[in-house]
């Protein structure tokens, strides 16, 4: 931990200047959880934390919130409520060029087995809508030898623990993709795992990411009071110390969901996220004692279970299909050749 701590003020000298870009964080969704990551990467400057240190992306090192343009409005229309929670940004990359990030919240309790086609039509739909922005302003540019699509870049981010098993590669949702290989389009999305990033590795970040990252592993109440007395004051008073007004109501909105998604009352979380604007987090947590009824948290409990049991019966039909469509083009390519 000494070493972490070492770290900790070591990066503390890298804070960038702070401007008030975030995106409108007024959320009506049914989906407690999925308004909690809407709010999370609405947020400019923890979206651009989130791409600079999380994606690996060389060319995304340096992206600051200032780069960042939020275009979810825009793009609306092509969203369901199933997937209220997903984002898109526009980066402005240092080099003087632009790109697209479509990131898409996963927050299920089973894997979502279509998300690749779900993506690819979010991007036919950007790149279509950039078309007709550009024809606009250049009548026929579209069609010219030289005119070029703007890059995308498709996330997904997987807060569950179970294993992550759908294919990240196009290709591999289309039958007989061996035979037509080279006529199925190919693209690949960018798999983030909440789960592959140990507490250590979080806190060693030290950004305001990495916080609420802490926050949304936590599976209960237990979790996260031992959370609180394990993290380093220094950390925690410097998330306060380097965090802006509305990144900290940021942080706030999401502790206020990830507490009512564990039924700890509403009295409780009002008093407690009132008091995160008033003093450093390290004061604030330091005799952290949420008190829930547990016979409440027992409830919901079972009631996750059955919903988990659920999803589970539902991922288990669609993988007896997906078997049977296996054999099927199996006879199929064995008739081919």
């Amino acid at each position: 931990m000494s070493k972490i701590k070492s770290n900790i003020k070591k990066k503390r000298k890298r804070k960038t200047t702070s401007v008030n870009t975030t995106a409108n964080t007024t959320i009506s969704n049914s989906r407690t959880q999925d308004s909690a990551a809407k709010i999370i990467f609405g947020n400019n400057k923890l979206c651009s934390e989130f791409l600079r240190d999380y994606t690996g992306i060389e060319l995304l090192k340096d992206v600051n919130e200032e780069d960042l343009e939020d275009m979810t409005t825009r793009y609306i229309p092509m969203f369901t409520e199933e997937r209220d929670a997903d984002v898109v940004k526009k980066v402005r990359l240092h080099n003087g060029e632009f790109a697209y990030m479509i990131a898409l919240i996963e927050h299920k309790s089973s894997v979502d087995y279509n998300v690749s086609m779900q993506l690819l039509r979010y991007m036919v739909y950007i790149w279509e809508d950039y078309e007709k922005e550009q024809n606009k302003l250049h009548e026929g540019i579209s069609k010219t030898k030289d005119f070029r699509y703007p890059p995308i870049l498709p996330i997904v981010y997987y807060e569950w623990t179970d294993e992550w098993t759908s294919a990240v590669d196009f290709r591999d949702r289309i039958f007989l993709n061996d035979v037509f290989k080279e006529f199925i389009p190919d693209y690949r999305y960018k798999l983030i795992k909440l789960e592959s990033y140990s507490e250590g590795e979080l806190i060693e970040r030290n950004d305001e990411i990495s916080f609420v990252m802490l926050v949304e592993r936590l599976k209960n109440s237990n979790e996260f009071t031992k959370l609180m007395a394990d993290l380093p004051m220094d950390y925690l008073n410097g998330i306060s110390g380097m965090s802006t007004r509305d990144v900290m109501r940021v942080i706030s909105d999401v502790l206020a969901a990830m507490l009512r998604k564990r039924l700890v009352s509403e009295d409780k979380i009002a008093e407690f996220t009132d008091k995160i604007k008033e003093k450093p987090m390290g004061q604030l947590f330091e005799h952290w004692d949420n008190g829930p009824d547990l016979a409440l948290i027992e409830k919901g409990r079972e009631e996750e279970r059955k919903n988990t049991e659920a999803e589970r019966k539902r991922a288990d039909a669609a993988e007896a299909e997906n078997r049977r469509l296996r054999e099927e083009n199996a006879r199929l390519r064995a008739g081919v050749k």
